[in-house]
Formats: structure tokens, C-alpha cells, sequence
């Protein structure tokens, strides 16, 4: 019987295409080859000298740093027997780097600007010994850290407080008090001398350095009827010979 209906036709169906076999010995992108396991991720990952070395060493961080924060909570806790035990050990460990105190809250904060200045003595390639003018080194920490945000806290604080230690161990006449004022002496020293490196010439040598500070107090407010000195007054220390 004749009909306009057709038996639908079979749509031929693709072939499966076989993926690409990786070559003997290579597992599949991803995964790990057979038989291994995965590596762990940190410091489990690595083999066992390594895993040791890690060990030791990240302990050692960690017992620096709780002795640290023990030596400088007993400098600035009240008196206790700890402390007067081991006063001298903690004294060696804080001063001069990690010495605190609470001069920004005292009832009479500091009212003066004080400007450390170094000047040295040079004797050159050709013999001849030169004097230098005074380098004023508080202006350049203040100039590097003026309009930083986040300021050196070396710069704000290394310089102005190698001078305090030295002040607080000598007398009027820059005279030590004991190993604190020596201790002092070399420090100072020390941060001048640092701050001086690579300013002179190939063939020139310092022989001496001398240090002095010009103090100059803050002026009364307008509105104040305060009178204040604002006169600068220099306080020279002697030629330290390097």
C-alpha cells in the first residue's frame, strides 16, 4: 500500500575516538605517576634532613624570641627577685638596642630640640690632615623620614637615643660613670661612624671624629605669656680617635 509515510533512516552513530595514550613510563596531566603519592605541601613535603634542619632551626627562632620578650618584660617590670638576680645578664642583653622607657608619657615631656652634629679629621692621600664642618646627622634622619608613611624606626629612634644613653652616663664635664659611660662612648661611636662610611675619598683616612649637640627649646605658643629661650647651646664632646 502505497504511502507518503517513510520508515525514518538510522543516523549513523560516530565512532568513539580514542584518547591519546601517554607514553610508557608518564601518568596523565594531574595526576600522580603510579605508585607515588602525592607530595605534602609545607615543611612534611620535604625529606627527612631537610624536614630536621627546618626543625631546628625554626625552634631556635622561637626560643630567641620568647627569651627576648622575657629579658625585656623583666627591664621594664616592677622590681622582683628575678630581675635583681639577674640584673647584670639583663642589663647586657637591652642596653643600648632594646632599652625602653616612658619619656612620652611623663608628666614633663621633652621640650627642647636636640640636633646630634659630627665633625671629623681626615688625613689625606697626600699627608695633609683637613677638619671638616659639622654634619648635622638628627637633620638627615629627619629628613629621611619626614612625609614617610611608614618611617625607619632606626631612623627615628637610633641616633636620639645613643645620645640620651650617653648623657644619662656622663657628667657635665663628659666624663663617664662607670662601664655604662664606656659602653656608651662606643656605641656612639660606632652609629657615627657608620653614618660617615663611603663620604670620603678613596685615599683619605678618618684619624678622629668629634661629636656635640646643638639644644635649642621649643617656643611658648602665641597666645602663651611664657618667655623662652630659643637660643641654641652647643655641648662638645672631646676628639675620640678611631
Amino acid at each position: 500500500m502505497d504511502s507518503n509515510e517513510r520508515e525514518p533512516v538510522e543516523q549513523a552513530v560516530p565512532s568513539p575516538v580514542a584518547s591519546p595514550v601517554p607514553p610508557s613510563g608518564t601518568a596523565p596531566s594531574g595526576t600522580a605517576p603510579s605508585g607515588a603519592a602525592p607530595r605534602a605541601p609545607g615543611i612534611a613535603g620535604l625529606s627527612t634532613p631537610y624536614r630536621v634542619l627546618a626543625a631546628v632551626a625554626l625552634g631556635a627562632i622561637a626560643t630567641a624570641a620568647c627569651a627576648h620578650l622575657a629579658f625585656v618584660f623583666l627591664h621594664v617590670a616592677p622590681s622582683n627577685t628575678v630581675s635583681k638576680r639577674h640584673a647584670a645578664t639583663i642589663d647586657d642583653w637591652i642596653y643600648p638596642e632594646f632599652e625602653q622607657n616612658w619619656k612620652l608619657f611623663a608628666p614633663n615631656p621633652l621640650q627642647q630640640n636636640i640636633a646630634v652634629q659630627v665633625r671629623t679629621q681626615v688625613r689625606t692621600a697626600g699627608g695633609e690632615l683637613t677638619t671638616s664642618d659639622w654634619r648635622d646627622l638628627s637633620a638627615e634622619d629627619g629628613a629621611a623620614i619626614r612625609h614617610d608613611p611608614l618611617p625607619s624606626h632606626t631612623r627615628q629612634n637610633e641616633l636620639r637615643r645613643a645620645w640620651d644613653f650617653f648623657t644619662g652616663s656622663h657628667d657635665d664635664d663628659n666624663k663617664p660613670n662607670g662601664e655604662r659611660g664606656e659602653l656608651s662612648e662606643a656605641y656612639l661611636r660606632r652609629i657615627a661612624l657608620d653614618r660617615l662610611a663611603g663620604m670620603r675619598g678613596g685615599g683619605d683616612r678618618v684619624v678622629r671624629i668629634q661629636l656635640r649637640s646643638a639644644t635649642t627649646a621649643v617656643a611658648a605658643p602665641k597666645w602663651s605669656e611664657e618667655r623662652t629661650d630659643t637660643r641654641t647651646y652647643y655641648r662638645e664632646l672631646p676628639w675620640w680617635t678611631v
